[in-house]
């Protein structure tokens, strides 16, 4: 009869061990449930700031506004850096625009982190995301991949291969780039780089030695080399494939060493007037809908159960750098001062 006693006993304790357990994942089900059902009913005026271009970004809130009619969103293109000083001027006013920030940087948005200006969104629907293209803390996530790699004009007399091409005497004179003053890309591809043993700070001297120029944004890279002004740029990979896809004399080379990714994180300030629908927009921004939608925009996809676009190769078949994030963000200064020195701010 003990013996039965105790292994009824042992059996209670054991149950009542796995209630305990599912709890959390219950409650955490059910917060998340009910996250999604408000975000599903949101309503409102909706504030973003993005350095998307623009009628990537008026497409993306038009997919938006289609899942949430009840929505209207406003919003600011400009670059990453132009955005941020101006965030910063409207933090020092006390009165800041946006209820949340779409960029190719995140550093930046680790700034903001630190400065305690990002909003956890713990309950963000992630199922299906890896969990490496988002903040472990949930105050900002990854949208889509970006890399940065090679654009040429497919009159050039050599297909580049590596970043080390665009040094060669037949590149000289002929490679154009986009500015890290300007582009939070760019700022993230120079850092890099800048940290990389084989390329080091000396790559940018290099290249400016053997007459590289640059210019604002990517879109100013595309249109000199589609136009035959350069032969060779260093660009974002879609507006490249994009490019190509509608009939311009160009090419995109992901380069042997590996493209510099970004992930173009979302992040919603601590100062939304409406985080109900920015939550709404996060949500929509990584789930399966919203990035199959950014794959038809051209863009490589965050989540692996969405295909990329047919401009892409397989997925395998790109090689991707680690950028240092810490790193870059500690040298961010130092290495666009020395960038300002080369080509000009």
């Amino acid at each position: 009869m003990k013996r039965f006693l105790a292994v009824g006993a042992a059996l209670l304790v054991a149950a009542a061990a796995s209630v305990l357990a599912a709890a959390p994942a219950s409650a955490q089900a059910a917060t998340q449930a009910a996250t999604q059902a408000a975000t599903q009913a949101a309503t409102g005026r909706l504030v973003l700031y993005t350095s998307q271009p623009q009628a990537d970004a008026q497409a993306t809130i038009d997919a938006f506004r289609k899942a949430h009619p009840g929505v209207e969103v406003d919003f600011v293109r400009d670059g990453t850096t132009q955005l941020l000083s101006r965030l910063q001027a409207e933090f020092q006013a006390g009165a800041p625009q946006p209820d949340l920030l779409l960029i190719a940087d995140a550093m930046a948005m680790e700034q903001l982190k630190a400065q305690k200006r990002l909003a956890a969104f713990q309950d963000a629907a992630l199922d299906g995301v890896p969990e490496s293209s988002y903040d472990r803390d949930r105050t900002y996530f990854g949208t889509k991949y970006i890399t940065t790699g090679i654009i040429y004009n497919t009159k050039a007399a050599k297909r580049p291969e590596s970043f080390k091409d665009l040094l060669a005497p037949e590149a000289k004179g002929q490679v154009v780039m986009p500015s890290p003053l300007y582009s939070g890309a760019a700022a993230i591809f120079t850092g890099t780089l800048a940290a990389q043993p084989e390329f080091g700070p000396r790559f940018l001297e290099d290249l400016a030695a053997n007459g590289a120029v640059a210019v604002q944004g990517n879109g100013q890279v595309r249109t000199q080399v589609a136009g035959g002004q350069k032969l060779y740029g260093i660009i974002v990979d879609f507006m490249a494939l994009n490019a190509k896809r509608d009939g311009s004399p160009v090419d995109f080379v992901f380069p042997s060493e590996g493209a510099v990714p970004v992930t173009e994180p979302v992040g919603i300030l601590t100062t939304a007037r409406n985080p109900v629908a920015a939550k709404a927009f996060v949500n929509f921004l990584v789930s399966a809908e919203g990035q199959r939608f950014a794959a038809s925009q051209g863009y490589l996809p965050i989540r692996f159960d969405v295909q990329p676009p047919a401009t892409f190769p397989a997925r395998d078949g790109i090689r991707m750098m680690a950028p240092p994030i810490a790193e870059i963000l500690r040298n961010d200064e130092a290495n666009k001062r020395r960038f300002a020195d080369l080509f000009g701010g």
